[in-house]
């Protein structure tokens, strides 16, 4: 039997599939001439959070003006842009989709006009029950202008009735179930606020007299912030020219914080959930090593994600490091692919492997997740071409069984390879000699700091806030619950 009939004729293919995707990175800043310049800095250093669209509103007190497009920050924006986007402060956005097609109309921050005034709002996460309140406010007549989720939230602000512009936002919050990191602005105040779970980032830093707030504190540093602390789960800041005020206005949850942005998402050079990125990554690999050490002659990550756990990994083992793969930084989101031949070429147009490094070598391949499979089947057979005499993987994660509908896009249950194959199975289809994942208790250890709790649910299906079944609109959000185990697919 073929090693490839094993997972049948699985159709995924293309190179961007090797990745689960983010939804997206916020960027804020109040009293600051410059706000919309320090934003555009912002949202660049948070590119790797979203690449469909990018997008920045901003209010001199009287007026909010705003520009949003298809595509990076750097092909959104022209210097005229920038110059028109007039205040002292602005909100921004780069945004993948969860949620809502990828269309221009759908570019945040989504702004909207209503008996509050205007409402201005940048959104990270996704929310569970979105489906079911935008249904009964149609059914009310209420006439939605985007299919984000995020739009809701608009609609429930100006249907509450309440005439204060942070009363509404409360009011709103109160029946929205899922994950938010947000920030909303009206014509003389930014709003930051986290999920009671706090599943997603967010932090506060200052620039002089400014408040700035950002999904990663990498934003702080491209433009000269100093990081003050993260915005607490359940806590809504209010920020204006009085400085800042912080409230609680929501029932407390369990803390669950997304333990994949630790182990992909976040820039290594962050500081998200109050710790190092970096650090985190390298204990990850040294916990790799310890769970499922081997005899080898080089460990070698996939780049760039695993570059931090490949060298814990190599630190922990003794193992040298080397970076026998290179990646490719100039490939767009998208190429042409004509046919299926040049189809498969798609790995090669990302990675190229030494050859003189791995030819004749025992390799560790060491990478932070494996979805479908397909990508890393390419890159191992690169391996082989290259040389390598022993190829063992280590995935600095735990095998990634449940879809994510906390606002990361990782495929279906169906799709994902160890949802519906056994580890010896994978190793078959990769044609590795040896395959080793992290164990969640392994993953919980390396990442545990006093007080903090992680959400595992792309691990184990235990989902920390519940979920509704969605409308046939929301097509990232389906999902069917299984009466025998208590598992969401």
């Amino acid at each position: 039997m073929r090693d490839d009939t094993i997972l049948g004729n699985t159709p995924f293919s293309s190179v961007e599939n090797y990745r689960p995707k983010e939804e997206c990175g916020v960027f804020g800043i109040y009293g600051n001439p410059f706000a919309a310049n320090l934003t555009y800095l912002g949202l660049y250093s948070l590119q790797h959070r979203g690449q469909e669209s990018a997008g920045i509103a901003s209010s001199d007190g009287e007026h909010i003006f705003r520009h949003a497009g298809m595509g990076a920050v750097s092909e959104v924006f022209r210097q005229e842009d920038i110059d028109n986007l007039s205040g002292h402060m602005a909100i921004g956005h780069n945004r993948y989709s969860t949620t809502g097609s990828s269309f221009l109309r759908n570019a945040q921050p989504f702004r909207a006009s209503s008996v509050l005034g205007p409402i201005v709002l940048s959104h990270n996460g996704n929310l569970t029950n979105a489906g079911t309140i935008r249904s009964e406010l149609e059914s009310r007549g209420h006439i939605f202008q985007t299919t984000i989720d995020t739009e809701v939230i608009v609609h429930l602000m100006a249907a509450s009735g309440e005439k204060d512009f942070m009363t509404a936002l409360t009011a709103s919050l109160k029946q929205i179930k899922g994950a938010y990191s947000l920030l909303v602005m009206n014509r003389n105040k930014i709003y930051a606020v986290r999920d009671p779970y706090g599943f997603r980032p967010l932090n506060l830093g200052k620039l002089g007299d400014s408040w700035v707030v950002a999904s990663e504190t990498c934003a702080f540093d491209i433009v000269g912030a100093v990081y003050e602390r993260e915005v607490k789960p359940g806590e809504m800041i209010e920020i204006s020219e009085k400085g800042i005020v912080s409230f609680y206005p929501f029932n407390r949850e369990k803390e669950s914080l997304c333990v994949f942005e630790f182990i992909y998402f976040s820039r290594p050079d962050s500081r998200i959930f109050d710790d190092s990125v970096y650090d985190m990554r390298i204990q990850l690999g040294r916990r790799l090593a310890q769970q499922a050490p081997v005899e080898a002659d080089i460990v070698v990550p996939i780049p760039d994600s695993s570059n931090c756990a490949a060298l814990g990994y190599s630190k922990e083992s003794g193992i040298p490091f080397e970076l026998a793969m290179i990646r490719s930084h100039y490939i767009g989101r998208t190429f042409i692919e004509p046919s299926q031949q040049i189809r498969d070429l798609g790995a090669k147009l990302k990675f190229n492997i030494v050859e003189s490094v791995v030819r004749g070598k025992k390799i560790v391949v060491v990478d932070d997740s494996i979805m479908r499979g397909t990508t890393m089947r390419k890159i191992i057979k690169m391996f082989r071409k290259a040389g390598a005499a022993e190829i063992h993987v280590r995935i600095s994660a735990p095998p990634t069984v449940f879809p994510c509908y906390y606002g990361i896009d990782i495929p279906t249950h169906s799709e994902l390879i160890a949802a519906t194959h056994t580890i010896e199975e994978i190793r078959k289809y990769l044609r590795v000699d040896s395959i080793s994942y992290m164990t969640v208790e392994t993953l919980l250890e390396a990442v545990n700091r006093p007080g903090k709790n992680f959400c595992t649910a792309c691990f184990s299906g235990n989902y920390p806030c519940s979920l509704e079944p969605a409308t046939d609109d929301d097509e990232n959000l389906k999902f069917k619950f299984d009466e025998g185990n208590g598992k969401y697919y």
